[in-house]
């Protein structure tokens, strides 16, 4: 038990340390190829801090556990929206954001979430032709995300300024830390839960949940800290997409993925709902408020309340 301990804490430390030298290598990646923030942290700094998410997910479909599978993947998108982006809402809300540079991906992220509602009601399940459609679809977001930097970059005016090859090392070996930490917290934090007898499901919404998001948590709140709001923004909205498109994809492409009743009807709707109480806001204002974090803060905790 006490070698667990010490593994769970040492994985919090390389998470913290990681996501601390993760956003600066971001930042400089966005300025030395010329590349907006926003646009940066939604698509390398979200794919970076989750790839805890689709090891776990993927690792979890292999093996048959199919709850954590499917849980992990809308319970770490609750956890993004309704804690993590809430609490950024309340310590820093975003303030001139520019609303068309997210709206294409707040609305793909709906239409994606909404055709797994319905396959996950019709078959009770996510099958390979699912998982590949999602893959798709991020083949797609891809492509539309480095569409949509040149556009920005030749609008803004911004300039490349060379030499991205130090920060880019550094963004790889502090994905290694972040994905590494996030595996020794998941792993002994499972063997603490499962001593205490909690069902899988729970562990996989709640837990497993908040553990494989910690890379996020700490990428958010340093980016906030160092003022980089967009940065924050861009990483959430970008993960919980990613999560949709490869944590479910992946693993559902490979053998499938059954659906438990309490992931249809409650953590994907719930999923949907958070992110548009986030997002609309920021899209009719182009900013955010301190009310929208207090909100989404009280549903994260009312649905953590349901688990137990």
């Amino acid at each position: 038990m006490l070698m667990t301990v010490v593994l769970f804490v040492i994985g919090l430390l390389l998470i913290m340390f990681g996501g601390d030298r993760f956003v600066d290598a971001a930042v400089e990646i966005s300025r030395k190829l010329g590349i907006p923030q926003l646009v940066v942290g939604a698509t390398i700094v979200s794919l970076g801090t989750t790839l805890p998410e689709i090891l776990v997910s993927t690792t979890a479909a292999l093996q048959g556990s199919s709850d954590i599978a499917a849980g992990n993947a809308f319970g770490s998108i609750i956890c993004n929206t309704a804690l993590i982006a809430a609490v950024g809402q309340l310590v820093r809300p975003t303030k001139n954001a520019e609303a068309r540079t997210f709206r294409w991906r707040i609305v793909y992220f709906v239409l994606f979430a909404l055709f797994l509602m319905a396959d996950a009601a019709v078959k009770g399940r996510f099958g390979r032709v699912t998982g590949i459609t999602l893959l798709l679809g991020f083949v797609v977001y891809a492509l539309i995300s480095i569409r949509s930097a040149e556009e920005e970059e030749q609008e803004e005016g911004i300039k490349p300024d060379g030499g991205f090859v130090r920060p880019l090392v550094t963004l790889v070996v502090c994905a290694a830390l972040l994905f590494e930490g996030a595996n020794l917290l998941v792993d002994n934090g499972i063997l603490l839960a499962q001593a205490l007898h909690v069902p899988e499901r729970v562990i996989a919404v709640t837990f497993i949940a908040l553990g494989t998001s910690l890379p996020e948590l700490v990428t958010a709140i340093n980016a906030l800290i160092k003022g980089y709001e967009d940065v924050s923004l861009g990483n959430i909205i970008g993960a919980n997409l990613l999560n949709l498109l490869l944590v479910i994809g992946i693993p559902a492409a490979i053998r499938g993925i059954p659906v438990t009743p309490q992931v249809a009807s409650l953590d994907i709707p719930l999923g949907i709902g958070v992110m548009l109480l986030l997002a609309v806001p920021i899209l009719v204002k182009k900013r955010g408020y301190r009310w929208q974090g207090a909100l989404l803060l009280v549903i994260y905790g009312a649905y953590c309340v349901i688990q137990l």
